[in-house]
């Protein structure tokens, strides 16, 4: 017959009369108390640092940091002195722009002025690395994480390095020959202020620039005029050309035609000079068949031969 709750409990009532028994059930209790404060204690004894990831090690008496960052794995501490943050190291990306779903959690947009004075908005992205060795001082300068850093301290940073960049330059150079420039001038800027804090930048973009429709309106009209004009100016090197070479191929004519006249009149020269009165006597006689012309008159043709020369 199965027992009640009740009758476990009175059983057990009964056994604790015993002192030996009373002893047996608080040892026994001790030690599972024991167990759950081990159970609940020791893994604050302890601290697993993420792949990617450095700790830095946080002494709460006296507020220092050490200097030496805690790698990936299992670190042992003390939970009531000190305390551990991680900061990550791998490869991320900075977006500042003003559409939210382009991963910015707000309008991060930067706002500059251009050389002429307008106002100008800009979409950027920075990829950068942070310094492991370099980690401690970085908590120690700014004493919070880094998504806090990168939309403090970073986006001022980029602020400034567009504003000196982008204030010198005019906005059509900027939107056209010079943006290359500009991207590679900015970086230069970033890198240098930001390594010395271990913040390592490895790419910088400039994914929009937004000035003033009127500015637009007037650039594009500008690249309009001088379109036309390269057209222009094409199209009268073109006809240059063209009345350069008909130029050329008359000039090649009339000297051709000359050349033939010139060779011509030496011909005639040369045959005119060859006939002789001698010459034109032989070929009559070459042509004569022996018979004397049939005319009518008293007197006989003679053809005078040429003499025998002597030997």
């Amino acid at each position: 017959m199965s027992k009640t709750a009740k009758d476990v409990l009175d059983d057990l009532a009964g056994r604790m009369d015993s002192p030996e028994n009373r002893s047996t059930v608080w040892r026994w209790l001790k030690v599972g108390a024991a167990v759950i404060v081990l159970l609940v204690l020791v893994p604050k004894f302890f601290v697993y640092v993420e792949p990617g990831h450095v700790g830095i090690l946080i002494h709460r008496v006296g507020g220092g940091v050490d200097k030496t960052p805690l790698g990936p794995g299992l670190h042992l501490r003390n939970p009531v002195t000190s305390q551990i943050e991680e900061y990550p190291i791998f490869m991320q990306t900075l977006l500042l722009t003003r559409d939210s779903r382009e991963g910015s959690p707000g309008n991060d947009e930067i706002n500059v002025n251009s050389k002429e004075g307008q106002p100008v908005s800009v979409d950027v992205a920075m990829s950068f690395e942070l310094e492991a060795t370099k980690v401690p001082s970085l908590y120690e300068t700014f004493r919070t994480d880094i998504f806090a850093i990168q939309h403090g301290y970073v986006k001022q940073t980029i602020r400034q390095a567009l504003q000196e960049v982008i204030g010198d330059e005019a906005i059509a150079d900027i939107m056209g020959p010079k943006k290359a420039e500009t991207v590679s001038r900015v970086q230069g800027l970033l890198g240098e202020r930001l390594a010395q804090y271990g913040i390592i930048v490895k790419q910088f973009t400039l994914n929009e620039f937004r000035a003033p429709q009127s500015v637009i309106d007037a650039i594009n009209a500008k690249n309009v005029m001088q379109q036309q004009a390269l057209t222009a100016q094409n199209e009268l090197q073109k006809n240059e050309f063209q009345a350069r070479g008909d130029s050329i191929k008359a000039a090649g004519r009339a000297k051709a035609i000359l050349a033939e006249a010139e060779a011509q009149a030496r011909a005639n020269r040369m045959l005119s000079e060859s006939i002789t009165s001698n010459l034109v006597q032989y070929r009559l006689i070459e042509k004569w068949n022996g018979q004397m012309p049939q005319v009518q008159g008293g007197s006989t043709p003679l053809i005078q031969l040429p003499a025998p020369r002597t030997p």
